[in-house]
């Protein structure tokens, strides 16, 4: 079974080599999708020496959102993970996901990172949970981690969906438009280690907030 790995990418030349040898090496039938969305850091030209991706470039900064929703339109896999470009999660976990998937002949796969072994930044956490309860009672939702990145979905459903997200909402747009549809998502624990602004965290409290109102604008769609 092939897995497309959507990896969006913006001024990571300090991390990315690292983790696309980790992906590289995961034993699993895969294709390595990234997407950089117009990185000033010299991270495309980076990648252009790089073999084994399927390497594309947003003509312009279009955000988080966008990087993955060009990448999913391209992916030929069964099923489509997305991976972060920073170190954050462990790509090591991503076969188990899958396999997960292979066993219950699931449509979505969640890993969470509050059933595994995650190191948050408290603000993180809180705002995590937060969105996580209002999630699941907009939805009747019963999942952990609504924010994860590790989000393993069907291609051709995820492929459906509406996209209209640019940057990190495009997690509760995703997960809001599965519980629609009445699929279940499974959860299995995974690693993570939240970095810092100072590490180059780009996520701030002004992104729970729009994610709220992409929730409650799914929720009354």
């Amino acid at each position: 079974m092939k897995l497309s790995i959507v990896i969006p990418v913006y001024n990571e030349r300090e991390f990315i080599l690292t983790l696309l040898k980790r992906v590289l090496a995961l034993p699993i039938d895969k294709e390595v999708i990234v997407v950089d969305d117009h990185s000033t850091d010299g991270t495309y030209e980076l990648l252009q020496n790089v073999k084994g991706i399927r390497l594309f470039r947003n003509p312009v900064n279009m955000g988080k959102g966008g990087a993955v929703k060009n990448g999913i339109s391209v992916a030929m896999g069964e099923y489509t993970i997305m991976q972060d470009a920073d170190l954050e999660y462990s790509p090591e976990d991503i076969p188990i996901l899958l396999k997960m998937a292979e066993i219950e002949n699931a449509i979505a796969v969640y890993g969470s990172r509050f059933k595994g072994r995650g190191k948050f930044l408290i603000h993180s956490l809180l705002a995590n949970r937060v969105l996580t309860m209002l999630t699941n009672i907009l939805f009747g939702g019963n999942i952990s981690d609504m924010e994860t990145c590790y989000k393993l979905v069907r291609t051709d459903v995820l492929k459906s969906l509406r996209f209209d997200a640019r940057g990190f909402d495009m997690e509760p747009e995703i997960t809001a438009q599965l519980l629609r549809m009445r699929i279940h998502i499974h959860e299995i624990p995974i690693h993570y280690r939240g970095r810092t602004e100072k590490e180059g965290k780009k996520i701030h409290w002004k992104d729970a907030v729009i994610a709220i109102f992409t929730l409650l604008k799914y929720w009354v769609l």
